[in-house]
């Protein structure tokens, strides 16, 4: 008689896990930090160039150290002790932040100054994420895995929510230094719950020889499991096609609808708040559709939401617009890596997530660099759309291809 209420309480079932509820609360804190600087920043390049070709480009290079990085984070971050490793890339990811607060409050911040800062955060974030998707993923039984990842995805769209409005009133009322110094500040969230996590949560060092073996070995499970092959394409051809929205949200506010940074804060809000509430609905939807049929239909539908959100004619038709394609993308991308996590044991799950943010994070730079450089010259929505549409076709040949699609992988 109590199914009911576990249905409705089934995405919140990580959290009574001790470990899992401290890297959540110090990682939520943190977001909202990053949101800020990813606001400020976006509207920093907008405003200096005047060109979507840069800020898509300054976006895609804190992903574009994946495409060399990645495995190299997944074999460490399966050899070595994860807690450790955390608490390094939050340390120096802190030292990074405070180095644009600096020269912000200098005086002295450069379009320059913010790509190869972004650059060499982007090589931090590629070292040691790998090492926390698969602490997460130890951090609670494999039957959680799927409420873990959703509220994982959850506290990055809380940051999403009040980070860009944090940040748009600081701006307001300040200057983007104050938004800066405020993401340096948060890395200290991270440090603080680490403190608390059990060492047990931490991992055992994998015994696989070198770190090159350890890398080839991650990429020979991927290529022989039928179903990882599959959620890792997914993954690269909505990276390529869909997320680049996440960082042209500027673009579409500042020069479509020709309005300002709190435009901007709209959009990237209204993004967040679909990708929580889908968050927390994915556990009850995961148990009534199953995980595999909820993949394959938000899959389905993210391409024709994305054209919409790029066609919308007016601010508020894009904030509904984004809302939905918000909690589609969450769900998406959640539902890959919940695959990708339970198909392999937890001395490849470092790597296996590796190899999903490899994709992830290179499908991004190359679409974000792609669509924004063929924006300028094209024009914006006809590229934007044209690549959402794209991806739709693909889906539809995915499923028909594939008589169960995503369902014949049923986690």
């Amino acid at each position: 008689m109590s199914t009911p209420r576990l249905s409705r309480l089934s995405s919140f079932r990580a959290l009574k896990h001790r470990d899992f509820a401290f890297l959540w609360g110090g990682a939520a804190l943190s977001n909202i930090g990053t949101w800020m600087e990813v606001l400020a920043l976006g509207v920093y390049v907008t405003k200096v160039t005047g060109r979507a070709e840069w800020t898509g480009g300054v976006a895609a290079l804190t992903f574009l150290p994946a495409i060399v990085l990645s495995p190299l984070g997944g074999a460490l971050g399966d050899r070595f002790d994860r807690r450790r490793a955390i608490g390094l890339g939050a340390l120096v990811q802190m030292v990074l932040a405070g180095t644009l607060a600096a020269l912000a409050f200098s005086g002295q911040l450069t379009v320059r100054w913010v790509a190869l800062l972004s650059f060499l955060n982007g090589c931090a974030v590629t070292l040691f994420t790998p090492a926390f998707s698969a602490m997460i993923a130890v951090s609670v039984p494999k039957e959680d895995l799927h409420s873990a990842f959703s509220l994982h995805s959850a506290q990055n769209n809380l940051g999403r929510i009040c980070g860009p409005a944090l940040g748009a009133l600081v701006i307001a009322h300040a200057d983007i230094a104050w938004a800066l110094l405020l993401n340096a500040l948060s890395f200290g969230a991270v440090l603080l719950s680490l403190t608390q996590v059990r060492a047990t949560a931490a991992g055992k060092p994998a015994d696989f020889g070198g770190l090159w073996a350890g890398i080839v070995q991650g990429f020979k499970v991927a290529r022989a499991d039928e179903g990882l092959t599959l959620a890792l394409g997914g993954t690269l051809a909505i990276a390529v096609c869909i997320a680049p929205f996440t960082a042209l949200a500027p673009v579409l506010a500042i020069q479509v609808f020709q309005q300002d940074a709190g435009a901007t804060s709209v959009l990237v809000t209204a993004q967040g708040v679909g990708s929580l509430l889908a968050a927390l609905a994915a556990g009850t939807l995961a148990d009534k559709l199953g995980r595999g049929r909820l993949l394959e239909l938000t899959v389905l539908l993210i391409g024709p939401m994305a054209a919409a959100y790029w066609l919308s004619p007016s601010l508020p038709y894009a904030a509904v617009a984004v809302l939905g394609l918000g909690a589609l993308y969450m769900l998406s991308l959640t539902g890959l890596a919940t695959l990708c996590q339970a198909r392999v044991g937890s001395e490849l799950q470092a790597r296996i997530a590796s190899l999903s943010g490899m994709l992830l994070f290179v499908g991004f730079t190359l679409g974000v660099w792609l669509q924004g450089a063929l924006a300028d010259r094209l024009g914006f929505r006809l590229v934007t759309a044209g690549a959402a549409l794209g991806f739709f076709v693909f889906a539809v040949l995915l499923r028909t291809l594939r008589s169960r699609g995503f369902a014949a992988f049923e986690v």
